[in-house]
């Protein structure tokens, strides 16, 4: 059971940091160029390689395929621990394959993000919000990196540390980080840059095709301003909204009303949806999630809104409880 004055407290010192944080320097142009390389990277270079996910005591390991040419960037990841799941992207379009129930969810990605590529989105004002700091270089699965350590500049957000390969800018290994703890961490173990990919190899398995799946589209529209009638009033401080959106989610029998903020690195969504007719009604609080993502449920106006963010709890917290209608 949530301690609800504990919260209460804890946002208080959480804002009383904010307001009182050490003043950090501005980033060097050395450290905002190696970023800027590593973000350019996955659209410039042919690869193929294994990465481990490792949170709250769980290893995850994944395949990734992933080619360049003049129609754009193509990919496949493989997960290879537990269910079997397949993603395949063209671009920003998705697809998902579920071998074990059949089933494929095709999806446009706004700005989901997927390692190697962490940072899909412009990050001019990333400075604003972290200081970049370089670090040593050290050698990640035999190739050589530039460590860099992106300092939270306030409690708002968490801190990480990118290990980008000197040759190619690729991200090789990212840990995020609450302090001096690492809250989750994703890290290559096999890399292979800079090679010829058969396309086929980005292709879904023949049996695939054959096979009779049940394909669900999650299909999403974009409202006129204002038509969602929600609104986020008092932002935390160095967060902007991206997009709303109004979205079919999987076993969703409504639609669901979508916005989505970041702060150039760490993004958070607000999903809105009619409590309706349920036959319980939802509970509010917090969910616990893995590795740094976080997870807030508040009820309004007979609404469900549930905030997402790869941000600390209390910073979920204070995004959601920002949430109201026009």
């Amino acid at each position: 059971m949530i301690n609800w004055k504990a919260v209460a407290v804890f946002v208080l010192a959480v804002g009383f940091q904010v307001a009182f944080a050490q003043e950090l320097p501005r980033s060097s142009e050395s450290a905002l160029g190696w970023l800027k390389k590593m973000t350019n990277a996955p659209s410039l270079h042919n690869y193929v390689g294994t990465f481990v996910y490792y949170a709250d005591n769980h290893v995850e390991t994944s395949r990734i395929t992933h080619r360049v040419d003049q129609a754009g960037e193509h990919e496949k990841i493989e997960v290879l621990d537990g269910v079997q799941r397949i993603v395949f992207r063209d671009n920003d379009e998705m697809k998902c394959y579920l071998p074990e129930s059949k089933r494929i969810y095709t999806e446009k990605r706004w700005f989901r993000k997927f390692f190697p590529n962490l940072i899909p989105h412009s990050f001019e004002s990333i400075d604003e919000n972290y200081y970049v700091q370089e670090l040593k270089q050290e050698r990640v699965t035999d190739r050589l990196s530039q460590v860099l350590l992106l300092n939270p500049r306030d409690a708002l957000r968490y801190g990480h540390q990118f290990w980008i390969d000197t040759d190619t800018g690729l991200l090789l290994k990212v840990a995020v980080l609450n302090g001096k703890e690492i809250v989750e961490q994703f890290a290559f173990v096999q890399l292979n840059a800079g090679i010829s990919i058969d396309p086929d190899l980005l292709k879904p398995e023949r049996t695939f095709i054959a096979d009779e799946w049940k394909v669900t589209h999650l299909v999403t529209s974009i409202p006129k301003q204002g038509e969602l009638r929600w609104k986020i009033a008092n932002l935390p401080p160095g967060f902007k909204k991206i997009t709303e959106m109004r979205r079919n989610l999987a076993e969703k029998s409504t639609l669901v009303d979508h916005i989505a903020l970041t702060d150039s690195l760490a993004t958070v969504s607000i999903f809105i949806e009619p409590i309706g007719n349920e036959k319980s009604t939802p509970t509010p609080g917090f969910f616990s999630s893995r590795g740094a993502i976080n997870i807030y449920v508040r009820l309004i106006d007979n609404s469900k809104i549930t905030t997402v963010g790869e941000v600390p709890l209390e910073t979920t917290k204070l995004i959601g409880d920002a949430v109201s209608k026009y």
